[in-house]
């Protein structure tokens, strides 16, 4: 039996960068039991109100949802379950430090199998107002039309 390798994307928080400016990224595991992992290797997970949260020196992520394994048997797991999150001392520390004193919040960016064992990319970020999110959408609609008007140069449709 090969061992994987690589990385293999489970499933990304796209919302996440529309609603935070992302200061700062970690990569950390994640402490799961069996029927979970085999539940992500089907690829069935949700990060839409997924958060972390420091506490008691330990890093935590709340609202990730991971069905039960269809072949579960009464040992399956609790889809909405606490999971800790396994960083290094050092990167918590500096995460306590953040998230109290700069008002930064802890938001999972991807869910993903690096090397077979299973990571969440965790980002710190401060949430948007309003006239960001509008200035960002601003700044996409305008980089998609210079994309479409070098397209149609291009093609001599000027």
């Amino acid at each position: 039996m090969s061992k994987e390798r690589g990385r293999k994307v489970i499933v990304t928080n796209r919302k996440a960068r529309h609603d935070f400016s992302i200061v700062d990224t970690y990569e950390a595991g994640i402490v799961l039991v069996g029927t979970e992992v085999k539940s992500l290797r089907a690829g069935r997970a949700s990060l839409a109100d997924a958060f972390a949260y420091v506490e008691g020196g330990e890093v935590w992520l709340r609202g990730l949802h991971i069905p039960e394994y269809e072949m579960g048997t009464w040992t399956n797991h609790e889809p909405r379950r606490r999971r800790k999150l396994l960083l290094h001392k050092q990167e918590i520390e500096k995460l306590i430090g953040k998230t109290k004193e700069a008002g930064l919040s802890l938001i999972p960016l991807s869910l993903y199998f690096s090397d077979g064992k299973v990571k969440v990319e965790v980002a710190l970020a401060k949430g948007k107002r309003i006239h960001d999110k509008r200035r960002d959408i601003a700044k996409r609609d305008a980089r998609r039309e210079i994309l479409r008007a070098v397209g149609r140069a291009a093609k001599g449709k000027v």
